[in-house]
């Protein structure tokens, strides 16, 4: 019997990481990818910040690459703990030096900070685990 419970175990583990991995991933895309599609470029370039003082176009576009982009592969699984490195490495830098480590929604600019902290909980959990059974990578052999 305890043989039995191990395997399910297993294959929870792997479900659960699934969970994870496209729940991340789907939820970053849609709040915040979905809005940074190419028509809507303009009016983010006005106003976007530029916390690593490389300029505000450079800035919006690692965000792009992060909120759309990686966000989109880390829904399929495709490089997974590559594509949550950088969405993690992103997100980190929006919480330090944009949202100045804002965690109890107090005070301008602080009304997400627990989620940001969830969002790299998920994305540094995906970077040790890598994706699951049920993604591209695994289908690829990877």
């Amino acid at each position: 019997m305890a043989f039995q419970k191990q395997s399910a175990s297993a294959s929870g583990g792997e479900a659960g990481l699934a969970i994870l991995r496209i729940g991340t991933g789907a939820t970053l895309f849609l709040r915040h990818g979905w809005e940074k599609q190419p028509m809507h470029w303009a009016q983010f370039m006005a106003r976007f910040p530029d916390p690593i003082h490389i300029g505000s176009h450079a800035s919006f576009f690692v965000a792009f690459i992060s909120d759309f982009v990686c966000a989109l592969l880390l829904t399929f699984g495709i490089w997974t703990r590559w594509v949550a490195l950088f969405c993690f490495c992103n997100i980190l830098v929006a919480w330090a030096m944009v949202h100045r480590f804002a965690f109890f929604g107090r005070g301008p600019g602080s009304d997400h900070g627990e989620l940001m902290v969830l969002y790299l909980i998920a994305l540094l959990t995906l970077v040790i685990t890598g994706s699951s059974a049920f993604s591209v990578d695994r289908l690829r052999g990877r």
